[in-house]
This record gives C-alpha cells, sequence and structure tokens, in this order.
C-alpha cells in the first residue's frame, strides 16, 4: 500500500502548528483500488488527504476519525477513516460521478456532493465516540472541516487541499495543509497568517512547483520545501519550525473473520435464505474491494453458531 509523509511544524511564537503532506501516490492507489472517475477521484483524494492529517493528532493506539460526507448530489456519500498510528481508507458511494467542470475549469466536488451533511466520530476509547456533525457548507472539502473546526470544536483552523487529475485520469498531484490557531497565539500571528493565506497559491501548483524544482530531493525533503514555499512571505518571527514527520498508509484493516461477523449480524433466517436460493454468500469490502467467498459449508457453519 502506497505511503506518505506528514510534516508537522509549529512557528517560532508558538501561535499555531501546521500539517503539511503530498499524497499524490495515495490518491492514485485509491483511483486504480475503487476505478474512480476524474471528478470521483478529486473528492475521494481531498477526503483521503484530509482525514490522515487529522488522524495523526489522536493520542491512544486504538484511537480513530471518520469522517462522513453525504449529500444529495450525484456522489451521494464520501467515508474515510484514519487511526492513530498514520493508516487511512476511505470510499465514495458512486465512483463513476461524472458533472461539467466549473467556469473555473475546475472539476466540481461541491456539485458532486450537493447539500447535505458533514459529520466527525472521534473514537477515543471512551464509552461513548465524539459525534460533530454541521451542515455542508460548499461540498468543496475543505471549506467544510474548517467550519466543522470552528462551529463543532471552537477551533480556528484553516485546510487547504488539492487534487489534480491529468488527461489520461491519472493524478498528477495531490496533497494538503492543516493550519490550527493554539492557545495564547498573538493577534500579529494571527493577522500575518491571515494574509498569507488570501494570498497562497493553489495547493496543487504549489505541490508541483516543489516537485519540479526539487531535483529528486527525499519526501521530507521536498515537504521542508513545500513548507518554505508557502510560507515565505510570513514575518520571521511567525515562521514555522518542523518539529517532526510522521506517515501515513492507504491500508484496509478489513479480513474475512470481520466480515463473517458482519455476515452474522443478518441474522439466522437471512442466512438460511441464503443457503437454499444461492448455496453461497460473496461479501465485498468498500475500502479496498476485497471479495470475501463464503460456500454452503460455511454458511452451515454460521447457522449453528447462531
Amino acid at each position: 500500500m502506497s505511503k506518505s509523509k506528514i510534516l508537522m511544524a509549529v512557528d517560532k511564537s508558538g501561535s499555531y502548528r501546521v500539517h503539511l503532506c503530498i499524497t499524490t501516490d495515495i490518491v492514485e492507489e485509491s483511483r486504480k483500488m475503487h476505478g474512480l472517475s476524474p471528478l470521483a477521484t478529486a473528492a475521494l483524494g481531498r477526503v483521503l488527504t484530509a482525514t490522515g492529517m487529522m488522524s495523526i493528532q489522536l493520542k491512544g493506539k486504538r484511537d480513530k476519525v471518520s469522517l462522513i460526507f453525504q449529500g444529495d448530489g450525484p456522489a451521494k456519500q464520501i467515508l474515510s477513516t484514519g487511526y492513530a498510528n498514520g493508516q487511512i481508507k476511505g470510499y465514495i458511494s458512486n465512483p463513476d460521478v461524472e458533472l461539467p467542470l466549473k467556469d473555473n475549469g475546475k472539476l466540481d466536488v461541491g456539485g458532486a456532493l450537493g447539500t447535505g451533511e458533514l459529520t466527525v466520530v472521534k473514537d477515543l476509547g471512551l464509552k461513548d465516540p465524539y459525534i460533530g456533525t454541521i451542515a455542508l457548507v460548499s461540498g468543496e472539502i475543505a471549506e467544510d472541516l474548517t467550519a466543522y473546526y470552528y462551529i463543532s470544536e471552537q477551533q480556528n483552523t484553516s485546510f487547504a487541499l488539492g487534487v489534480k487529475v491529468g488527461r489520461d485520469c491519472h493524478v498528477l498531484s495531490a496533497g494538503g495543509m492543516f493550519i490550527q490557531v493554539l492557545p495564547g497565539a498573538s493577534e500579529e500571528a494571527i493577522t500575518a497568517l491571515e494574509n498569507m493565506l488570501k494570498a497562497v497559491k493553489p495547493m496543487t501548483t504549489n505541490i508541483e512547483e516543489t516537485v519540479l524544482a526539487g531535483g529528486g530531493k527525499s519526501e521530507e525533503g521536498l515537504l521542508t520545501d513545500l513548507m518554505n514555499r508557502i510560507f515565505a512571505d510570513m514575518p520571521e518571527e511567525f515562521t514555522p519550525e518542523i518539529a517532526e514527520f510522521k506517515e501515513m498508509e492507504l491500508k484496509c484493516d478489513c479480513s474475512r473473520e470481520r466480515i463473517e461477523q458482519a455476515l452474522m449480524t443478518v441474522g439466522k433466517q437471512e442466512l438460511q435464505d441464503m443457503l437454499e436460493e444461492d448455496g453461497q454468500a460473496e461479501l465485498v469490502c468498500h475500502f479496498c474491494g476485497t471479495k470475501y467467498l463464503f460456500d454452503a459449508n460455511d454458511l452451515k457453519s454460521l447457522i449453528e453458531r447462531l
């Protein structure tokens, strides 16, 4: 499975933190895995990138965060899950979704989702998970996540997400930036951030320019250059300094045992009907497309266990 590094930094004044990642390989693998249209690639790629940057903030080993974008548009639903160890997975209900380009020539992710809701579920090992839901602001993913943090978690946050798809449908560049204001942040730092965000180039443009100028640098080196490029005009006292690099990986944690447990939830009578009508059952994992076949003997065994 594809992996990507995430750069984590805090500015010199301790006013904000930033996460940066280049997820071109991860989004391309997801495109191939699910057979995605260019529009579906852009939509799911943005969500996966955001999920990875959010998941590395989790503390407990078993903690996880799930993003559910539900709309009345043709994409229907996008769901992703990220774990504290950096593993992410996700799928889009309509992998073939297509719409005309927007007036600016960009893929219409907002139109694909339409009107709906964003739900964020954080399972932190407590009795009940934390669940926050807001109405979609634009369906363009970054704006919706920015609004979620402000409304549900009362945190000033900014997301920049981008996926560029070529004419042959391959992913040319993808990545994201996540900035969060920290407690006690100076007003000067916040003003400088706001000015920077107004002038910053699109995420994919910055990534492509960085990679082109990188000359075969390591992923850590490219991310460092990307950070320096984005924050080039920030006042010296508010420039970010790298704290560490973490890793994110596109990896599904499905297994035959998990799928078996899911199959048993349909009940004894439903399993009996499958046995009599089809003599078998085939289940497919939404997140990775792996098929699991349960033959007649498997179904009989499950019925006996129930």
